[in-house]
């Protein structure tokens, strides 16, 4: 699923230009040679991901001195490095609080029962991306260039920055 949500990114520089429709959207990642399993869980995450962020939230103080913390849920699926890599994100004015719980929740509707720090990245990304956020060349530099795990593929050949 996760090499669907980078040929997306890929493919469609702007969230606006992926189709919305998701049989549509099934056809074209057909084409493109994904399988059906991995092309539903795709259009599933990112179903939940376009309705939680059109969903209205409770107001975040952007000034707020408050700091997350992490169930015991989150903790043991998002290892360190993950929770890290969000402080940082965060920290440096990046990601505000309901970005931070967009790329959470979304993190969590994963299957995998731990999730690396580059599937990590990628969620990050994709959510950044369906927002139409603007990013640092720096950042997004590194949530394109990380190094995969071996389990998770190599799809960082074939990323480019756009």
């Amino acid at each position: 699923m996760i090499d669907i949500l980078v040929y997306l990114f890929e493919t469609y520089g702007y969230a606006d230009a992926c189709p919305a429709e998701p049989e549509q959207l099934a056809r074209k990642l057909s084409a493109a040679g994904f399988e059906q399993g991995e092309i539903s869980e795709a259009i599933e995450w990112l179903s939940g991901l376009r309705g939680m962020a059109s969903e209205p939230t409770a107001s975040f103080d952007p000034n707020s001195r408050s700091i997350r913390i992490f169930t015991d849920e989150e903790q043991g699926r998002l290892d360190i490095e993950c929770r890290g890599f969000l402080s940082f994100l965060e920290g440096n004015g990046t990601l505000d609080a309901r970005q931070r719980e967009l790329i959470l929740e979304r993190a969590m509707a994963l299957p995998e029962s731990e999730v690396s720090l580059s599937k990590f990245k990628v969620i990050v990304l994709m959510v950044l991306w369906q927002q139409q956020a603007s990013m640092d060349t720096l950042i997004l530099d590194e949530l394109l260039t990380e190094e995969t795990d071996e389990e998770d593929g190599d799809w960082t050949e074939v990323l480019s920055v756009h």
